[in-house]
């Protein structure tokens, strides 16, 4: 009998025993999958693109964006894992592309490294400073208002060797890339650095040698690309507007004319507007204006830089209005030229 109680009791020991390792393999089990899903569950939806979080931001901001923008499917789990991952105290500003699907830890991995993307600034000809500050400005963490304190800065344009007047000459249209959450200094500091990539020693000797520097080739440009239609005609015209320069002759270039009346409606310039008293009217001042009258191309800079050489110092448009240009080297074929011109605008009744 005491060998039947005693082999009872073992089994039903062995029994207690599986049982016991079985509830803890499956309590192990859902602690597992609480922390995976936790963790590693994919969480983040398809709503949004990017993630943005401001310079300053603190954890509750982040997730009250994160949150509210329905970034995560839960919320209240991401939280937590951020948490438990201490990103609470390691906030980095940055623009963070999300993908669908990603789980908590990538997310918050992303953030506490910082891994953001950077915005591919694609600048064009803006005519204006403001033009390209709002660009900017809409684009950027830093707002317009901010890179237009810094271009009109006296005190900080001349550091990097500009004026007030001419330092928009120093951005070049392209496509920069540059993290969204740059301050005004870096974003023109790195625009400094591709001005200075772009003129090398060559293109520096190039306007060295036509008696001019980056900053007047730039001015000249922006006059050349407000003047050609199309970019085969930029080194002529480049080159005719240097024969008028080595001449002492005035510019006389009707964008001027418009840039200095911030009228850029005027599609024919008339003697009351030639009158107008501005720096920048290059029929009243001789040589360039003071500072670009938009933000040129690259090919109008390089016209300039590898002009045409011819003995043209008149131009006017061609009176079939297709926008090319009739060159001339006396006045007798530019008044000839200019008759017509102005024949076919009065045929079309174009007035202004």
């Amino acid at each position: 009998m005491a060998t039947k109680k005693q082999a009872s009791k073992s089994g039903f020991g062995r029994k207690f025993i599986i049982a016991l390792v079985l509830i803890v393999i499956l309590a192990l089990g859902a602690t597992g999958l609480f922390y995976y899903s936790r963790y590693y569950g994919a969480n983040v939806t398809d709503k949004q693109e990017y993630l943005y979080i401001h310079t300053g931001a603190t954890f509750d901001d982040v997730y009250k964006t994160i949150r509210d923008e329905e970034i995560v499917r839960d919320s209240a789990t991401f939280k937590w894992a951020a948490r438990n991952k201490n990103y609470i105290n390691r906030v980095k500003p940055g623009r963070y592309r999300l993908k669908e699907g990603m789980s908590n830890r990538d997310l918050i991995n992303m953030l506490i490294t910082g891994r953001q993307e950077a915005v591919k600034l694609s600048i064009k000809n803006f005519r204006l400073k403001e033009n390209f500050a709002a660009f900017v400005g809409k684009k950027m963490e830093a707002d317009s208002a901010s890179i237009m304190a810094l271009l009109d800065s006296a005190e900080y344009v001349k550091k990097l060797g500009f004026t007030t007047e001419d330092v928009y000459t120093m951005i070049l249209p392209d496509t920069y890339n540059i993290y969204w959450n740059s301050s005004p200094k870096k974003i023109l500091g790195k625009l400094f650095g591709e001005y200075q990539k772009f003129w090398t020693p060559e293109r520096r000797q190039k306007a060295t040698d036509m008696g001019l520097n980056p900053v007047k080739v730039t001015i000249l440009a922006s006059v050349v690309d407000a003047e050609a239609l199309y970019d085969s005609e930029m080194p002529t015209i480049a080159g005719l507007y240097l024969n008028r320069m080595k001449k002492g002759m005035k510019l006389e270039a009707d964008p001027t004319v418009i840039f200095a009346l911030h009228d850029f409606t005027i599609h024919r310039v008339l003697n009351k507007q030639l009158a107008t008293n501005s720096p920048y009217n290059t029929y009243m001042h001789t040589g360039l204006p003071p500072g670009p009258i938009m933000m040129p191309s690259i090919n109008a800079i390089k016209a300039v830089l590898d002009y045409k050489h011819s003995d043209y110092i008149y131009m006017c448009a061609k009176d079939d209005l297709s926008g090319y240009t009739n060159f001339a080297s006396t006045v007798a074929q530019h008044l000839i030229n200019a008759r017509k011109f102005q024949q076919a605008l009065n045929q079309r009744n174009i007035k202004h």
